[in-house]
């Protein structure tokens, strides 16, 4: 099976820095590569956990059934009357 390739100019520091690390590695730089690639595309769709703080604010949440806080938030905020 063929597969197609395309060429990528990488700058001289990178393109050397990448062969350092895949010779830490001991793999090949290509492959380092992949691994970058899906490391980084995990670590971007799993979720953050929350910080202390929210977590504490996330359980005092309280539901008041206010259901046009955006449209309606002058009201809410400042005591205006509605529009």
């Amino acid at each position: 099976m063929e597969t197609d390739t395309v060429t990528i100019e990488l700058p001289t520091q990178f393109y050397t820095e990448l062969q350092a690390l895949a010779a830490d590695e001991q793999i090949d730089p290509i492959e380092l590569l992949i691994h970058l690639i899906a490391v980084a595309r995990q670590q971007r769709v799993q979720p953050q956990s929350p910080t202390r703080a929210f977590q504490r604010i996330w359980e005092r949440a309280i539901d008041l059934g206010v259901t046009d806080l955006a449209e309606q938030h002058d009201h809410y905020l400042y005591g205006v009357d509605k529009q």
